[in-house]
């Protein structure tokens, strides 16, 4: 790849300066950590991150890195590059990027759209995004690049994490199913599979570096292994991981309920650093909406999952997504979804109501539920997960759990940190206004919940236990004035292919 040359004279400077950048993320954990590989390319090939609290006309360059699963991700795009024409217009050099879903999805209208945007990049050329930024600004015109086989896997660029105490890992990309409201599979392709060896050593390097806590990432996880003709491979997965010296937590998205097999259910239990916490979509409660979305499981055969993890895991905490008027969607259709949530006993949701994404076979069906309809069941079925996540969080006041504090998790200041319990509840907790007392982020401690309300706990008492770790230490380097920033890594080598 050809490495650009990304200083730039100033006005009235007799040197030059580095070119400085800004990544904008919509969507999802993976397009989360695909803008840790953007920012870690960018950091290689020489450019400066801008800071994340100034104005984006203060950067060289803004990248969109984009989501393609609701409508408001496309009005977000381009009413955000709509602002950025005069701003890229004050701003002579400034070079605006678009990439991730929506860049593969809509590369055309995107160019059409806003002819001022200089790059588009798919999600399977995020590693030509500095060359290209050199490309057009060499030739002064908008390049795209679009492939639709993924060539290089996400892990093996270089990385920018944006913690230093809990990382992302991906262990495929791409998906296999069917759903016809997701147009993901369009955009990603088939799933691809690291071997279980790269996952581990991409975890054990992180651990070096100070990180505690890992999300196993995939479109699916739980089909992982497939590709290479092992369909217990992501329980097994899990159970190595908790051979990782150093390493804490354990966490995993997404699992699709049609392959979640008791082996993942059994290393779940039995592996001490995997967390008993389970992000299930639901998606329906009724068996009719759910043929038509091709879900290949069924109301009874979720409700069974769900007890045959409570069975192995009393303590488990399981969350859900659930979409809310797909076309046909009948009020007793909406009733079934209303039943299964009931019974479920979810710890929160995430519901959304549906919208069109073109390209689908949900789309394209006349029967699309009338907005008011899909307004007023949304709202009966976020009232009933208020009061189920109310019940089960009231429940913690008066117990001890453990939090890993945070950042961008809530209050930060001189009161109050935030954090995780084991089982991912948000935690507010009251700290010592002694700053040589106070948790860092990535810091553990055990608090007494006093209060739950319906989203998070509160934690007001006194700290219990506060233990210092390698994570806090780590975040500690990252942000200590007196010391160099270190990143965690800033650039990990390629994994081994074996």
């Amino acid at each position: 790849m050809d490495i650009p040359d990304t200083t730039t004279a100033q006005p009235g400077a007799t040197g030059a300066s580095p070119r400085t950048y800004r990544v904008i993320t919509y969507g999802c954990q993976m397009n989360a950590h695909d803008s840790e590989r953007i920012a870690g390319l960018l950091d290689e090939a020489g450019y400066v991150r801008a800071p994340e609290d100034g104005e984006l006309d203060e950067a060289d360059v803004v990248v969109f890195n984009t989501c393609a699963v609701r409508k408001n991700a496309d009005n977000r795009l381009y009413g955000n590059l709509g602002h950025m024409a005069p701003v890229k217009a004050r701003h002579p050099g400034m070079q605006i990027a678009v990439g991730g879903c929506m860049a593969q999805k809509d590369r055309d209208i995107i160019t059409s759209r806003a002819p001022w945007v200089d790059v588009v990049f798919g999600t399977n050329n995020i590693g030509s995004l500095p060359a290209l930024l050199e490309r057009s600004r060499i030739e002064r015109a908008s390049q795209v690049e679009i492939t639709e086989a993924l060539q290089t896997f996400p892990s093996d660029l270089p990385t920018r994490r944006e913690s230093a105490y809990s990382a992302w890992v991906p262990i495929s990309v791409g998906c296999n199913n069917t759903c016809t409201f997701c147009i993901v599979p369009a955009l990603r392709g088939r799933e691809t599979d690291r071997r279980p060896g790269q996952v581990l050593a991409e975890a054990r390097m992180l651990v070096e570096a100070g990180v505690q806590e890992i999300t196993l990432l995939g479109q699916n996880v739980n089909s992982y292994g497939v590709q290479f003709g092992d369909r217990a491979a992501f329980a097994k997965l899990l159970r190595s991981c908790g051979g990782i010296e150093g390493l804490e937590r354990v966490r995993f998205t997404s699992p699709h309920p049609a392959a979640f097999t008791d082996d993942v259910i059994e290393a779940m239990a039995v592996t001490p650093n995997v967390m008993h916490q389970l992000h299930m979509p639901l998606q329906s409660g009724s068996d009719r909406v759910l043929r038509q979305m091709r879900r290949s499981y069924r109301a009874k055969r979720f409700l069974d999952i769900l007890e045959r993890v409570r069975a192995a895991m009393p303590d488990a905490a399981i969350s859900t997504d659930v979409i809310v008027g797909f076309p046909g969607e009948t009020d007793e259709d909406f009733e079934d979804t209303m039943d299964v949530v009931r019974q479920s006993r979810f710890t929160s949701a995430f519901t959304f109501q549906y919208s069109v994404r073109p390209g689908t076979p949900a789309g394209a069906r006349p029967d699309q539920v009338p907005r008011e309809v899909v307004q007023g069941r949304y709202e009966r079925l976020a009232a009933l997960q208020e009061e189920i996540s109310w019940d089960q969080n009231r429940a913690f006041e008066g117990r001890t759990v453990e939090v890993m504090f945070a950042t961008g998790e809530g209050r930060e200041d001189g009161e109050r940190m935030s954090g995780r319990a084991r089982d991912n509840r948000l935690v507010h907790v009251a700290v010592p206004a002694d700053p040589a007392q106070r948790p860092r982020p990535g810091d553990i401690a055990e608090v007494e919940v006093t209060r739950g309300t319906p989203h998070y706990l509160v934690a007001d008492a006194p700290l219990r236990s506060l233990r210092r770790t390698r994570g806090g230490d780590a975040w500690a380097a990252r942000h200590d004035p007196r010391t160099e920033p270190v990143g965690v890594p800033l650039g990990l080598p390629a994994m081994p292919r074996a």
